[in-house]
């Protein structure tokens, strides 16, 4: 297994459609950067939240999720509650390479600013747009940019396919278009 760089990520992008849309270059101008970096991808929040709220005082239960524990928000910029957390989505759609493995991690600007971004890997033959999870672990409120970078997808490609694949398991994720809430 190696990680892969920005040339096999540009070549993947552009000629296996595995990152649409793809910023061939790290933009940096005056936002959170996002596009191509020399090891990985940084990916953009769409401007699409789902704001945490205890405001029906519901139980987060995985197996029984109830939407009605979170606002519905659209703008240029997000603020997250203190000690709370909000769902986004990706503008980037992936579709990963059955030999790829991903690591996505939040970027270093908002984890100084205590945002921790939580996402699982994306696993081979996955595809979709990214459902992030945005935990703000200060007592403050915090500003999150929309259409700017949030994290890092690390590349890992192995020398064969595997097994089983995200695809082969008719994986509940997949292809998902939304902040998509958890399944059972």
């Amino acid at each position: 297994m190696s990680i892969k760089s920005d040339k096999w990520i540009k070549r993947m992008s552009i000629n296996n459609k595995m990152i649409e849309p793809f910023v061939e270059s790290n933009i940096r101008n005056d936002v959170v950067s996002y596009g191509l970096s020399s090891y990985g991808y940084d990916i953009r929040v769409s401007d699409e939240y789902k704001i945490f709220t205890n405001v029906n005082n519901s139980i987060i239960d995985p197996k029984k999720f109830d939407d009605k524990s979170f606002v519905n928000f659209k703008g240029d910029v997000c603020v997250v509650p203190a000690n709370s957390f909000a769902l986004a989505r990706s503008i980037e759609y992936f579709k990963i390479p059955r030999n790829v493995l991903t690591i996505c991690l939040g970027k270093s600007t908002y984890a100084r600013c205590g945002i921790i971004v939580n996402v699982t890997p994306f696993e081979p033959e996955w595809e979709g747009y990214v459902t992030l999870e945005i935990s703000n672990t200060t007592p403050l409120p915090a500003k999150i940019y929309s259409n700017e970078g949030l994290c890092q997808v690390i590349f890992f490609e192995s020398d064969e396919d595997c097994k089983v694949s995200y695809k082969d398991k008719s994986g509940k994720y997949q292809s998902q278009v939304g902040i998509t809430l958890p399944k059972l």
